[in-house]
């Protein structure tokens, strides 16, 4: 079955991909100039003796080669030990178990918001081509590829929470609050999430574009003009289904810049989730937690890419026939 032989396929190729990436990271850590033992005791650190630091690296295993530390780090990581925090002295299990969700909050209700409006802008700037309607939406859709996420967002607080005061400015729920409730959790929720999905649908919007308007040239969408059918029909029932059957593909290989940009969003507006995270463990030095997330990140990718494949062969009945993977 095509489904079987892409996960297989994926799962073979997922295994090398990770040993790799995990190697490599701790092939950076060993080479980074940064001390972790100086980052975690701070200012305590100048009246620290060398004796006591050099105690602290052996019992983290800091003076270990470096094939020994990984050997024990994948060790621990098969039996579920994904070791302890050292900025936030937790187990690191616990402070993904508790961000993550809140990541996925926010990503999911981001790509929902992007693939809707992308589409629906893409698909209305094929349609009006070479129209001002379309020069405004591919002018702004490449004047935002430009712009930093970090930009746009911060952009976003000054407008909607400085100037307007229409939304709170970041955070999970208001100082005052007490308890997470929804409608505290919805407001906070709602400029995190259309930073995220505008950051990231230019290339959106610009591939449906494209995709669009090369279609409406096939032979197949002249003939159903010349059936008479209406202009909307054709483009909805047969330009745009013909279209996307690549853009199920691309979105896969755009995971990546997803994860980045929820890291930047996270960090911008102080939402509590494990992107966000990844840039406190970074300036902490903090490795343990470090290798997990970004051992986590590289699952997400290929998750994605995994998804992005199963979804073409339901899209594309010539694939499952063909026996393409």
């Amino acid at each position: 079955m095509i489904w079987v032989r892409i996960v297989l396929w994926r799962l073979a190729f997922a295994v090398p991909l990770l040993l790799a990436v995990t190697f490599g990271m701790f092939a950076l850590a060993k080479a980074s100039p940064f001390d972790p033992v100086r980052q975690y005791l701070g200012e305590r650190a100048m009246v620290t003796s060398p004796e006591i630091m050099a105690e602290i690296r052996a019992n983290w295993g800091l003076d270990r080669p470096l094939l020994e530390q990984y050997a024990t780090w994948l060790g621990n990581l098969l039996t579920g030990d994904l070791g302890e925090s050292r900025s936030l002295r937790l187990p690191v299990a616990q402070v993904i178990g508790e961000r993550l969700g809140w990541t996925l909050l926010v990503v999911g209700c981001a790509l929902v918001v992007m693939l809707v409006a992308g589409l629906a802008v893409g698909t209305l700037a094929a349609w009006k081509r070479d129209s001002w309607v379309d020069r405004l939406i591919t002018g702004t859709a490449f004047t935002n590829e430009a712009a930093p996420v970090f930009w746009v967002g911060l952009l976003a607080i000054w407008v909607f929470s400085v100037t307007l005061g229409w939304l709170p400015a970041g955070g999970l729920t208001d100082a005052a609050a007490t308890t997470v409730t929804l409608p505290d959790l919805a407001r906070h929720l709602v400029l995190p999430v259309a930073v995220l999905a505008f950051s990231q649908s230019s290339w959106l919007l610009l591939f449906v574009r494209e995709s669009v308007i090369g279609v409406l040239r096939e032979d197949f969408v002249t003939g159903a003009r010349a059936r008479g059918l209406r202009g909307r029909t054709v483009l909805l029932r047969h330009a745009l289904r013909s279209a996307l059957l690549p853009f199920i593909t691309i979105m896969g290989a755009r995971v990546p810049e997803l994860v980045t940009g929820a890291i930047l969003v996270e960090a911008v507006f102080s939402w509590p989730g494990v992107a966000g995270t990844t840039i406190k463990a970074a300036l902490a030095v903090d490795f343990p937690l470090l290798a997990a997330l970004t051992l986590l990140a590289t699952l997400a990718v290929v998750a994605g890419n995994l998804v992005a494949d199963l979804a073409y062969t339901v899209a594309d009945p010539r694939v499952r026939v063909l026996g393409v993977s």
